[in-house]
C-alpha cells in the first residue's frame, strides 16, 4: 500500500504501480489513459480540445499553465467535452489565475465543467524522461478532494486497460450527421469571418476533425461538407466534390481502416483531389499498400521540424500522433514528401500519378505556428488543375 503525502488530492497511477502525488485540478474522478508528454509552451485549451488526444493524459513539459484562462473561442473539438478529447492533464505548476483580454474562465474551473480530471505539483520532467525511456505507459489520473484513494484498485485498473493500439476511436469521436460548414480562420480585430462566395466544394470525412481544419478551408475559399467517418465513397462522389479531406483523428488507424481504407482507395481511384492530414495521412498510406506502427513516444507539441523533400524548406510545425507511417513501406507511385527532423520518420507522402497528398503535421496549427498553411494552397491548386 503506498503512502500518499499530507494534503495530496490528485495522482497518477501508472500499471507498473508507480504513484506520482500532487493536487487535484478539475474534475473530481477518475479517468484511465496513455499518458504522453506535450512540449507545446502555449495553446494548452486547443491541445486538451483537439480530438486526436481521446483516451490520453497529457503531461505538459512547460510548467507555467493557465495564465491565459480560456475562452469559448479556443475550442477544436466539434462538441463533447473530455470524452471525446483529452481525458486528464498533469502540470508542474498549479494553474494561476488568468491574465487575459479573451479570457472568460480560469483553467481549473473550465475543465471542471468538461469533466476534466487535471493534477498538478508534479515533477513533469521526470515524467518526460520516464516515458522516453519506456515509452508511453498507461495510467489512471485520480482527484479526490478528500485525499483517499484506492491505490491497489487504480493500479489494477491501469493494467487491465487494453491501451490504443486496436482501438477504433474514430467512431466516437466523428459527427453523427452531415453538415456544411464556412466561418474562416481568426483575425486580430475581427475574430472569426465568414466565407461568402465558395470557390470549392470539398468533403471532409471527420475522424475527429479539428475546427481550424475547418476555417483552413474557408479560408481559401473551400465550403465543407462533413460527412460521418463510414460515409461511403460512393456517397461523397455523389456529391460531386472538387476535392477530398481526410482529417485527423484518434486511435490506431489501422483499426479505423478496418472500415475506412477501402472507401479511401476508391476516392483515389476517382481522381478527386485528396488531402489527408494526421489520422488521415495514416490510413491514406494503408489505402495505398504502406503499413502503420506504434510509436514509443510519440510527436507532441508545437516545435517540431519537419523538411518539405519537395521545396527543401524546413518548417517549425504542430504536431500530435502516437502512430507513423513506415517509410520503408512506401512503394512507387508513392513518394515520401515530408520527413520529421527530430527522428527522421515520415511525415508526408503524394502520389506521382493522381492529385493525391498528404501530411503527418498539423498545417492548421491551433495551437503552433502556421508554417504549414501554405498545404491548403497546395490543395487548392490540384482542386484548380481538376476543374
Amino acid at each position: 500500500m503506498t503512502d500518499l503525502l499530507p494534503g495530496v488530492t490528485g495522482v497518477l497511477v501508472l500499471a507498473d504501480g508507480t504513484v506520482l502525488q500532487g493536487i487535484g485540478v478539475g474534475a473530481v474522478g477518475a479517468a484511465v489513459g496513455e499518458v504522453c508528454f506535450n512540449t507545446a509552451m502555449t495553446g494548452y485549451q486547443e491541445i486538451l480540445t483537439d480530438p486526436s488526444y481521446m483516451a490520453q493524459i497529457v503531461a505538459f513539459t512547460f510548467p507555467h499553465m493557465g495564465n491565459v484562462g480560456t475562452n469559448s473561442e479556443d475550442l477544436e473539438q466539434m462538441s463533447g467535452g473530455s470524452e471525446t478529447a483529452a481525458r486528464g492533464a498533469i502540470f508542474r505548476d498549479a494553474p494561476t489565475d488568468p491574465a487575459n483580454w479573451r479570457s472568460n474562465a480560469d483553467l481549473a474551473s473550465w475543465m471542471s465543467r468538461r469533466g476534466m480530471i487535471g493534477l498538478s505539483g508534479v515533477d513533469t520532467r521526470s515524467l518526460t524522461r520516464l516515458i522516453r525511456e519506456k515509452g508511453m505507459p498507461h495510467a489512471v489520473i485520480a482527484h479526490s478532494p478528500t485525499g483517499e484513494f484506492d491505490i491497489p484498485a487504480l493500479v489494477k485498473q491501469a493494467a487491465d486497460w487494453s491501451g490504443l493500439v486496436g482501438l477504433d476511436l474514430a467512431k466516437d469521436a466523428t459527427t453523427r450527421q452531415t453538415f456544411t460548414w464556412d466561418e474562416t480562420q481568426w483575425e486580430w480585430g475581427d475574430g472569426y469571418g465568414k466565407l461568402e462566395t465558395p470557390k470549392y466544394e470539398v468533403v471532409v470525412i471527420d475522424y475527429g476533425v479539428k475546427r481550424n481544419i475547418l476555417r483552413s478551408l474557408a479560408s481559401i475559399g473551400a465550403r465543407a461538407t462533413v460527412v460521418p467517418a463510414d460515409t461511403s465513397a460512393e456517397d461523397i462522389l455523389a456529391r460531386n466534390p472538387d476535392g477530398v479531406l481526410l482529417s485527423n483523428g484518434p486511435g490506431d488507424p489501422s483499426a479505423t481502416g478496418a472500415y475506412a481504407v477501402p472507401e479511401i482507395r476508391k476516392l483515389v481511384d476517382s481522381g478527386k483531389p485528396v488531402f489527408g492530414i494526421c489520422l488521415g495521412h495514416q490510413m491514406l498510406a494503408l489505402a495505398l499498400g504502406a503499413r502503420t506502427v506504434k510509436m514509443e513516444q510519440g510527436h507532441h507539441g508545437a516545435n517540431h521540424p519537419v523538411k518539405d523533400l519537395t521545396t527543401g524548406k524546413v518548417e517549425i510545425v504542430s504536431m500530435n500522433h502516437g502512430f507513423t507511417v513506415d517509410r520503408d513501406s512506401l512503394l512507387a507511385p508513392v513518394t515520401e514528401t515530408h520527413v520529421s527532423l527530430f527522428d527522421g520518420t515520415n511525415a508526408g507522402l503524394a502520389l506521382t500519378d493522381k492529385p493525391v497528398f498528404s501530411v503527418q503535421h498539423h498545417p492548421e496549427a491551433s495551437p503552433g505556428p502556421t508554417d504549414s498553411l501554405y498545404l491548403f494552397e497546395r490543395f487548392a491548386g490540384l482542386m484548380d488543375k481538376a476543374k
